[in-house]
């Protein structure tokens, strides 16, 4: 297991995805690739919009609720390899937008995200 720590109120750990997925009945065109995940566990009373940052290119992902799990999906080409990404939650109605340092991402992590209260 990996970990590392956002320096701006955010706590990501990543642990790698033991899932093994089984073949869908339609035919696929090579091997399937394994979903990586985020799991946002929202302490706070703000809904929050989490996105992800690969670079300069930022990546709306979805929506966590307010003192609730949320797990979203990270697109299949935002993840080649190990991947340098960034998080940001932006609370609604408010003006803070935090966002955690860099962190290394592998196909078939899950990344999670830990918003605490405030």
């Amino acid at each position: 297991m990996r970990a590392r720590f956002g320096t701006i109120a955010l706590l990501l750990t990543i642990s790698a995805s033991l899932l093994s997925f089984a073949s869908c009945s339609r035919a696929t065109r090579g091997p399937q690739r394994p979903a990586t995940t985020v799991l946002i566990d929202n302490r706070s009373s703000h809904e929050m919009t989490i996105y992800v940052w690969r670079g300069a290119e930022r990546m709306r992902l979805g929506t966590a609720r307010a003192i609730n799990e949320t797990r979203l999906t990270l697109p299949s080409g935002m993840v080649f390899g190990g991947t340098s990404l960034r998080f940001q939650a932006d609370p609604i109605g408010s003006n803070r937008a935090p966002i955690s340092s860099e962190i290394l991402v592998h196909e078939g992590d899950q990344v999670v995200l830990r918003i605490p209260p405030y």
